[in-house]
């Protein structure tokens, strides 16, 4: 559990990094005098999510050990699906922080041309069913690989705790990308992962990734839901 929660509050630590690299003035120069992206995208694009990917992969390691499941069918289909998800994650960071930074810097002062219509339609839409797809694909892996592979040990209240603490960053991290754009798949999407992660919890009893994903779901939808109503209202 020690490497469970460690990498975890990686994930944790690169949402917090992730804030502070949007929201900084000092991120805002050129990388080369070029200017071909700023810092705050460069960060975005390679940086933080090589960190949060490469924490992940090895949480799912982590999760893993000898067993007869090993091997398996299931067991090679579920890395099979993180795989294309860590594809699409990366892809969607590719095409999202280029398309932005083109779409702040040229299209907001003239949106009309036909350049700019396909910028911003790659900047606000295309990246972001992208993105949402090789998000929810890749977390639905680990929580089912949690699933082929149950924790060996009881988890402890403070391992528990320790689990609600790190959930409440991806919670933030869902309710950020869906609390505040308009109703589409993704939202679904996220609701049968929190019902299923629910299931699985109930089914199952208390495994690491069922109590993380379950606790961070329910928090992120909910904490949209209420935002979509402020927003309808």
């Amino acid at each position: 559990m020690k490497r469970i929660h460690l990498l975890l509050a990686v994930q944790s630590i690169v949402a917090i990094l992730v804030s502070i690299n949007r929201l900084g003035s000092w991120t805002l120069g050129y990388v080369l005098p070029n200017e071909f992206l700023r810092w705050v995208d460069f960060n975005n694009m390679l940086v933080l999510p090589l960190i949060s990917l490469t924490a992940l992969y090895l949480l799912k390691k982590s999760i893993e050990y000898d067993a007869p499941v090993r091997e398996s069918r299931a067991h090679l289909a579920w890395n099979l699906i993180f795989i294309i998800g860590l594809y699409l994650t990366a892809a969607s960071y590719g095409n999202h922080e280029v398309t932005n930074y083109l779409h702040v810097r040229f299209c907001e002062p003239d949106p009309g041309s036909d350049l700019c219509r396909i910028v911003i339609f790659n900047d606000d839409e295309f990246s972001h069913w992208v993105f949402f797809t090789g998000f929810v694909t890749v977390n639905a892996a680990v929580l089912f690989l949690q699933g082929l592979f149950p924790h060996r040990e009881k988890l402890s209240g403070m391992d528990t705790g320790l689990l609600l603490l790190n959930s409440l960053f991806l919670g933030a991290g869902v309710f950020a990308n869906l609390g505040f754009e308009e109703i589409g798949l993704d939202l679904y999407v996220v609701a049968l992962l929190a019902l299923a992660s629910t299931f699985l919890l109930w089914k199952r009893g208390r495994q690491p990734m069922f109590v993380y994903y379950t606790s961070a779901y329910w928090l992120g939808l909910v904490g949209s839901l209420i935002a979509q109503l402020w927003r309808a209202g």
